[in-house]
């Protein structure tokens, strides 16, 4: 951030579980407002006894879609977007796909709702690696249910290729891995210089998701110099534009044909690699601190009309 901005970063007592806790937590952030309050997270209830005009909430993604229904879905909606967009002055989303999302969910002028994406960590730097061709390591960041493990795994069945999955796989995982005979590592629990190794030792990056409110491992990708097979659908292609091979996440033979073309294709290899470099210019840090100075800015602004 800016020198002209002084940035205090207030943590929640408890993690956000159960609703004692949640209800201590916001009461808590009540008594931590600044001139501007910024909550980030999935914690949107903490804005409920801030003061509207000083809030800024950030929602990362509307994934509780995907997984809830009925009564549940009643609730999420109206705990975590519905009361929570009428207490904040902008809502910021890290994709046109989340704020499209958002909106069918809350009632509110779309200019309320500003696009910041993230960027990564400066620890992915571009490594040149000489591409495996004869079995190369496919790398794959997150085993939740969205990321689609199941059809990535059946896609490369009879591949000569090394899945390295990180993140606890399930036992419907691990059964599916062991049906299609796939050579495989899993590891979780890792430090951010340990996820950098992995990407520098992988040939591809997958990110087949049925569902992302983003999309990092594309941009993580394009900055170490490894080609990444990513989805067509929600933000993951509106992340990518043209530096990665976008497959169908729903369709086994479409992730297979993209995984077969990046191992049989050179040429379209380093295109994309080629490509990312220029793709992760679209996501400059200081771009990105350029557009949250201007959103706060404009909370400075309402406040004095006010």
């Amino acid at each position: 951030m800016s020198k002209e901005i002084k940035c205090e970063v207030a943590v929640s007592t408890f993690k956000s579980r159960g609703i004692f806790r949640r209800i201590y937590n916001t009461v808590e952030a009540s008594f931590r407002q600044g001139d501007i309050n910024h909550v980030t997270g999935d914690v949107h209830f903490l804005c409920y006894l801030f003061n509207k005009r000083k809030t800024v909430l950030t929602i990362l993604d509307c994934a509780f879609t995907q997984y809830t229904k009925g009564l549940k879905y009643i609730i999420f909606r109206l705990f975590w977007y519905v009361f929570p967009e009428k207490k904040s002055s902008f809502i910021t989303v890290i994709s046109h796909s989340t704020k499209n999302e958002l909106l069918k969910l809350v009632s509110c002028n779309p200019d309320k709702i500003r696009v910041i994406p993230v960027c990564i960590s400066s620890g992915f730097v571009y490594k040149e690696k000489i591409f495996n061709e004869l079995r190369p390591v496919i790398l794959q960041i997150g085993t939740a249910k969205n990321k689609n493990i199941l059809r990535l795994v059946e896609s490369i069945y009879g591949i000569s290729c090394r899945l390295d999955l990180v993140g606890k796989l399930s036992s419907e995982q691990k059964e599916a891995l062991c049906k299609n005979n796939i050579d495989y590592n899993n590891s979780w629990d890792l430090s951010e210089h340990d996820i950098i190794i992995k990407y520098q030792e992988c040939d591809i990056v997958a990110l087949v998701s049925t569902y992302e409110g983003f999309g990092m491992p594309i941009l993580e990708a394009n900055a170490v110099g490894r080609v990444v097979v990513t989805s067509n659908v929600l933000s993951m292609p509106e992340v990518a534009g043209n530096a990665a091979c976008i497959v169908d996440p729903f369709n086994v033979l479409s992730i297979r044909s993209g995984i077969s073309r990046i191992i049989n294709d050179k040429e379209y290899r380093d295109d994309l690699v080629n490509k990312g470099r220029i793709n992760l210019l679209r996501y400059d840090p200081s771009d990105i601190v350029d557009k949250y100075l201007n959103l706060y800015r404009d909370v400075y602004g309402k406040l004095d009309i006010g």
